[in-house]
């Protein structure tokens, strides 16, 4: 090879990665979350799942998929699902295979799953977005929530969909509970 070809196989080895690098980072998962400043996180010890009001789920396969997925973030940050009436936290969910609404709702209640409710507004959500929420049932106020996007492909395999689910919850919970 002459010294001219090589520097040519070398630009061209340097465009494709760099090319290979933007795609991958334009499919990466992106995530971001708030929490109510001030809450004591140290007292949440459960969880209830709930659904919330005005939202739309996909089918059972994927809800137990999600749920699957989170279940195991949270029992790995210590939290316990309950069923009974009584926990410490309230969780719910809503994802976005096609672009969807986003239920926000304010009122007495201040609750999206309801208790008191009294208005609610709608914005939408990406394709593939999935917002998860945790409520204070006590003061039945929003104190926690995320949002992951390209999660949820509706196209994927059942294997690729959950390992994508996995991925962007160990993401999104990753720094739960705030500092």
């Amino acid at each position: 090879m002459t010294p001219e070809t090589l520097t040519r196989a070398a630009k061209f080895g340097i465009g494709l990665l760099l090319a290979l690098l933007a795609c991958g980072a334009a499919l990466a998962q992106d995530v971001t979350f708030n929490s109510m400043p001030g809450t004591d996180f140290t007292k949440y010890h459960t969880y209830k799942w709930v659904g919330i009001q005005g939202a739309t789920y996909p089918n059972q396969i994927v809800d137990t998929q999600i749920k699957s997925s989170i279940d195991s973030q949270l029992a790995a940050k210590g939290l316990t699902k309950t069923d009974a009436d009584k926990a410490d936290l309230y969780i719910g969910y809503q994802a976005s295979v096609d672009q969807e609404k986003q239920w926000n709702a304010y009122g007495t209640g201040g609750l999206r799953w309801g208790g008191g409710m009294a208005n609610a507004t709608s914005s939408k959500i990406s394709v593939g977005t999935l917002v998860l929420d945790m409520y204070d049932p006590g003061s039945k106020q929003l104190v926690w929530t995320g949002r992951a996007t390209k999660t949820l492909d509706p196209g994927a395999n059942q294997e690729k969909r959950q390992k994508n689910l996995d991925k962007a919850m160990q993401k999104l919970l990753k720094n739960y509970p705030p500092k």
